[in-house]
């Protein structure tokens, strides 16, 4: 089906670029004058979307305010109803569009509604006011559509608890720069905010504060339809069976009790992966995730996992002899690791797996993303997008620099790597600091998982269309930290 947009404009030079960059633009210096009270967004005849269609009507009321923030809504909206208006974005949806703008009208044409999303996000960048504030926009043409299905963004939110609305300004952001997944690291050793139904006390005792830092069913029901609505996936992440300290403060029996010598230390380490009740916790716990979180992806983890403690446990180095394991750890992470969606390559290194593998060692990825594909596996990149790690001075251009897919392999191999993500780890970062640490450092990844490379090499001929989409994020309430000396026509003037 085919949904067809069309935005009507009052009549009928600034050549502006939009971020990321489109596969296909091509821009006059022919101008047209936009009026904000006859301006109005409405739907083609032969568009399958009619009146009801719930994440354009937000959308349309969302970007004429962002077009026009100095204005109320000026003319009716016609809203439609289609099969995708309801649904969730998923790993197979289509984002291409095509936009035309022309004298007197725009035309958006997309396939699906979350290529509307990303249509109507380039159309709002290409409009710009003059020094008396009259609103225009170029003649443009666009064909575009993104390089990779996967461009994720992943927060920490156990280290340091973020709130609601930082989640949800994150959000804002990341469909301004068409990333399209949250990697929600939503629990880990420091705390477990995630309020479950199935489990109370895992949160009651092993959050921050019981009340205050959780996160409650109706909260994650929020961040999901507010993500929705941007055409963005949620992906949780429970990781286990290291990372589970604060899941053991609510969960008697979870862990494995460490010992010194022949008796036990009183501390405790990874989930205990020899008992059958952990393995009826973990399958009672992810029926409910998988019931909560609509994505068909459930990340589980399976990264850093320490031996020590499980080496130190007689019962453990029982079960290992019985298994047939001898004094081979990584077998038996292995055997715990055998419901997972998406397992990071610390579990690969160990054994292999029909599933999504997620790249995080830094130094060796190019060789882990030939290693990892040439055994047939579909991956994701994120070790050289770890932005929580700062450096003086521009360090989105390393970021920018990044290219996926130059690695020793064949082109099918090249295929087997669907999209990457910007992980900001919460050791240093909460609310304080959380947007002027992302923005617009998290841009550069986001283009480079979008657009064509060949045409986005440059980082030099890159730093204007940066700088003004930084300009643009600040005009929206975004606090993206500088580039470089300069101002921007709206500075940022509060929270």
């Amino acid at each position: 089906m085919c949904c067809a947009v069309l935005f009507f404009f009052l009549l009928i030079v600034q050549v502006d670029g939009v971020w990321p960059l489109p596969q296909q633009l091509d821009q006059s210096a022919d101008r047209n004058s936009l009026s904000p009270q006859r301006f109005s967004f409405t739907y083609g005849r032969d568009s399958a979307a009619q009146t009801g269609c719930s994440v354009l009507d937000a959308a349309f009321k969302r970007y004429f305010s962002i077009i026009f923030p100095d204005f109320t809504k000026g003319s009716g909206l016609l809203i439609v109803k289609t099969r995708g208006c309801d649904g969730y974005p998923d790993e197979d949806s289509d984002e291409s569009y095509n936009l035309s703008v022309s004298e007197g009208q725009a035309v958006l044409r997309s396939v699906t509604v979350w290529g509307a999303l990303r249509g109507l996000e380039s159309f709002s960048q290409l409009v710009y006011q003059d020094d008396y504030g009259s609103y225009f926009i170029n003649k443009t043409e666009i064909v575009d559509f993104p390089r990779f299905a996967f461009r994720g963004l992943l927060l920490d939110t156990s280290r340091h608890y973020l709130p609601l609305h930082a989640i949800l300004k994150t959000l804002d952001a990341m469909a301004y720069s068409k990333f399209n997944v949250f990697h929600w690291h939503i629990v880990d050793d420091p705390s477990f905010p995630y309020q479950s139904r199935t489990f109370p006390d895992l949160s009651n005792k092993g959050a921050f504060h019981p009340f205050t830092h959780v996160y409650t069913q109706s909260d994650v029901m929020r961040v999901i339809e507010h993500a929705r609505m941007r055409g963005i996936r949620v992906i949780p992440e429970f990781d286990s069976p290291g990372h589970t300290q604060s899941w053991g403060k609510g969960q008697p029996n979870l862990l494995t009790p460490c010992y010194k010598g022949d008796v036990p230390s009183g501390s405790f380490g990874p989930v205990d992966p020899t008992v059958d009740t952990t393995y009826k916790f973990m399958e009672s716990l992810l029926k409910e995730v998988k019931f909560v979180f609509p994505d068909s992806y459930v990340h589980l983890g399976g990264d850093e996992v320490s031996f020590a403690c499980w080496q130190s446990n007689p019962n453990v180095r029982t079960f290992m002899e019985k298994m047939g394991f001898g004094k081979d750890f990584t077998k038996l992470e292995s055997f715990y690791m055998e419901r997972t969606s998406i397992v990071w390559q610390d579990v690969f290194d160990y054994h292999e797996r029909d599933t999504v593998l997620e790249i995080w060692k830094g130094e060796t990825y190019q060789a882990e993303l030939s290693r990892m594909t040439k055994a047939g596996h579909r991956v994701l990149l994120s070790a050289p997008w770890y932005i929580n790690h700062i450096s003086y001075g521009q360090d989105w251009r390393n970021s920018y620099a990044v290219q996926p897919q130059n690695f020793s392999g064949t082109e099918e191999q090249k295929k087997l790597v669907i999209g990457g993500e910007v992980a900001m780890w919460g050791e240093y970062v909460d609310a304080t600091n959380l947007n002027p640490r992302l923005w617009p450092r998290a841009c550069a990844a986001a283009e480079r998982l979008w657009s064509d490379e060949e045409k986005t090499l440059n980082a030099d001929l890159a730093f204007p269309r940066l700088e003004k989409f930084r300009c643009e994020l600040l005009r929206r309430g975004i606090q993206a930290e500088p580039l470089f000396v300069g101002h921007c026509k709206h500075e940022y003037d509060g929270l």
